[in-house]
């Protein structure tokens, strides 16, 4: 890295001074100047006052994964100099804000440091605590944009775009750009080494969260009740979700919203919502995190056994308990395939960014319906709160909703009579009734035993016949779940198999590892129960690799548990430490196992005229 359109920066203030507009100015000035470019916020969970760093790398290959090293540190909070420094990588840049004198302890050999006085610029240009507070980050993105070559016209316009129609709020940007654009020319040289060149690699890509795409996708599949509680990192859900009714879902004749929105109690009360809005025929949702899942299992079991859809966003943070809200993690992977007591499994979809966020939350209302069971759609916080670069949405006009076996008025005069949980066709899957349809399609819901009449028995035959048609379903959902995503190289010496937000990473290692003669097939799951693709990848590797973000390798154990592969012979690679992970992390780690094992990179082992 370090180059041309290739390098990394990170800007580490403290939260709650305003810094997330700037650094979000930055990088959409990056995007529009055709650049790949992507942002990691890691921020505290407490309101203002502790570090917060945002993490912005560009890179003229496309890759999207967390740097692994940073080539510039803005270092404008002085309780997190010492870390600061550290985090430059060697031949690397230190900008600190030079109104107060830098430790000398802190001076590091081999990385240049620059001071900038934004405080200073600040007080000496404009009047109030707020505002020097505020603008002086608009100040170290004017200095950022004259060390990187940021182009101020597009800058210019987007704070055009953003006050135009606030005059003053103009005027005093403006002038902040400038003040740190002008104090950066006259002092150092610029640009710096690595910098930016306008490229067009943007044209056809959007940034956006993965929240957002959620809720976007909610809309687009025709989803009309929401119920929830807030959580971080889930709560920027519903808020885009309402913001998109209020726009898209509001009769203009009449003013009446076409939609429902509830703020519950708890989330125990959310999913029980969402099962009644589902059962009654609407398309129904809730967003939580880990903490959420645990308190809703009893509604989540009841889903299933009665055969109801609903639709559950989990946006993974760390655990367990409170753990840390505002980092990442891939830890229910257990807990939703098997959620709620008794034998349950569930349908699981892992989006691995904000585009398939976006069309995998459709697919989760379709998959809902057609196989009357709740669907969980796992992101993490990592692609649930961050921005993005990914290919523009498209949509189909020609889309209908799957509703799967729904029985109505002209149905139900051609059969004898109507039991709720039936297996006609034999795929596990019982035609269902909607209120209203009338009194032959009535039957009674229950959670205690019930037999294929929706009768209450304890009968062990019929209860048994009962959840072995849930165990056929289930079995029959897995192929019309999402298939995995492969990338197949000629001469494979392993597999690498991940999920969700690790992907990015996952295929840059992928790409690094071949430089050093390690060739890396790799499989990415998108989906719970598994295809047969998914074992019969197994069965070609000799040896295979895990990358997930949780402590107990929970994607190994499932694979293990639901494939039969041996739970030993898939190597692990677990990094749960909170952050997006790093390419570094799976090279180095994959050739660290393989160095132990004596394995010989097929590349270099056809130089000695030996094949591993």
């Amino acid at each position: 890295m370090s180059g041309i359109n290739d390098f990394a920066f990170k800007i580490g203030t403290v939260n709650g001074t305003g810094s997330a507009s700037a650094n979000g100015l930055l990088m959409q000035a990056i995007f529009r100047m055709g650049i790949p470019v992507s942002g990691k916020n890691i921020f505290p969970s407490n309101i203002q006052g502790l570090p917060t760093w945002y993490e912005i790398r560009v890179s003229k290959d496309g890759y999207m994964a967390r740097p692994s090293e940073v080539d510039l540190v803005v270092a404008l909070n002085p309780a997190t100099y010492a870390k600061d420094v550290a985090t430059v990588r060697p031949g690397g840049y230190l900008l600190y804000d030079s109104s107060w004198p830098l430790d000398p302890d802190l001076v590091r050999e081999g990385i240049t440091i620059m001071g900038i006085p934004f405080g200073r610029l600040c007080v000496e240009n404009f009047q109030g605590d707020r505002d020097r507070t505020l603008l002086r980050n608009i100040v170290y993105a004017g200095s950022l944009a004259a060390l990187l070559g940021i182009d101020m016209d597009v800058v210019s316009k987007m704070l055009e775009e953003k006050y135009g129609k606030k005059p003053k709020l103009l005027t005093s940007n403006h002038k902040a750009i400038q003040l740190g654009y002008e104090y950066a020319k006259a002092h150092f040289t610029c640009p710096l080494p690595f910098s930016l060149e306008k490229m067009d690699h943007t044209s056809d890509s959007i940034l956006i969260d993965g929240n957002t795409a959620c809720a976007l996708g909610a809309v687009y599949a025709g989803a009309t009740v929401g119920a929830w509680y807030p959580i971080t990192p889930a709560t920027a859900l519903m808020e885009q979700f309402k913001a998109f009714c209020d726009k898209f879902r509001v009769d203009k004749e009449t003013g009446a919203h076409n939609y429902a929105i509830l703020q519950a109690e708890d989330e125990l009360s959310a999913a029980g919502i969402i099962i009644g809005a589902g059962w009654a025929g609407a398309r129904a949702f809730t967003n939580t995190s880990g903490p959420g899942i645990s308190l809703m299992q009893e509604f989540i079991g009841l889903a299933y056994y009665t055969d109801i859809p609903a639709v559950f966003f989990d946006i993974q943070r760390c655990g367990p308990a409170t753990g840390m809200p505002t980092r990442t993690q891939q830890a229910d992977l257990l807990s939703l395939a098997y959620a709620s007591h008794g034998d349950t499994k569930h349908l699981v979809i892992f989006p691995a960014n904000p585009g398939e966020a976006f069309e995998m939350s459709v697919q989760s209302f379709d998959l809902a319906e057609r196989f009357q069971t709740p669907v969980f759609v796992a992101t993490d916080l990592d692609i649930g709160m961050n921005d993005w670069m990914v290919k523009r949405f498209t949509w189909d006009d020609s889309y209908t909703p799957d509703r799967g076996k729904v029985l109505h008025k002209e149905d139900l005069e051609k059969i004898q009579k109507f039991s709720r949980y039936l297996d006609v066709d034999g795929d596990g899957i019982a035609a269902r009734t909607l209120p209203g349809v009338g009194g032959k399609g009535a039957y009674f819901v229950r959670g205690s035993g019930h037999d294929k009449h929706a009768a209450y028995t304890e009968d062990s035959d019929a209860y048994q016949e009962l959840v072995d048609r849930l165990k056929r379903k289930f079995e029959h959902a897995a192929t019309a779940m999402p298939k995995p995503v492969f990338t197949l190289q000629d001469g494979a010496d392993v597999g690498l198999v991940t999920l969700g937000g690790c992907d990015a990473a996952v295929r840059e290692a992928a790409d690094k590892l071949r430089a050093q003669g390690i060739v890396a097939d790799v499989m990415r799951v998108r989906a719970f129960p598994f295809g047969a693709e998914v074992k019969d990848f197994f069965s070609r590797h000799e040896r295979v690799f895990v990358i997930e973000q949780n402590r107990d390798a929970q994607l190994r154990s499932l694979l293990a548990i639901e494939l039969g592969i041996p739970r030993d012979s898939m190597l692990s690679i677990v990094d749960y430490g909170g952050m997006p992970l790093t390419a570094k992390v799976v090279v180095d780690a994959v050739s660290k196992k393989l160095g132990a094992l004596g394995h010989v990179p097929s590349t270099l082992g056809a130089t000695n005229g030996v094949h591993a």
